[in-house]
């Protein structure tokens, strides 16, 4: 039987990865859903692309981590989320963006999580 925390930690990946497959399906509503504008251009390919990649590799890698054997995986989303939140804050306090507290608070408590997630799991499995 698989334990909440493995179930919980399989949710957290399809998450991301549901958010990963809405940059390539509707960039325009995922990107609303960031609160920002769809770009134009090159400016596009490299907002969709970027942002799909970031999602979908955070999500996959998650999943993967959710294999029993495989917990320490999650420090990899755990540690892109993690700089995720701390490049938002430069970017608040070096270069006049708004401050994401919204964003932030995600990135912190789904990487907190996934750090948590590694350490139990990790446990469970050995």
């Amino acid at each position: 039987m698989r334990s909440p925390l493995r179930i919980l930690t399989l949710v957290v990946g399809a998450f991301f990865v549901l958010q990963g497959l809405g940059w390539l399906a509707n960039p325009a509503s995922a990107a609303a859903g960031l609160a920002m504008p769809l770009l134009d251009g090159l400016a596009r390919s490299t907002q969709v692309g970027d942002f799909a990649a970031f999602f979908l590799a955070i999500g996959a890698t998650t999943l993967v981590g959710t294999r029993p054997g495989r917990a320490q995986l999650l420090l990899v989303p755990a540690g892109i989320l993690g700089a995720a939140a701390v490049a938002r804050m430069l970017a608040w306090a070096l270069h006049d963006a708004g401050f994401a507290s919204v964003f932030i608070g995600v990135e912190v408590i789904a990487g907190a999580f996934l750090a948590f997630a590694s350490q139990r799991l990790g446990a469970v499995s050995s």
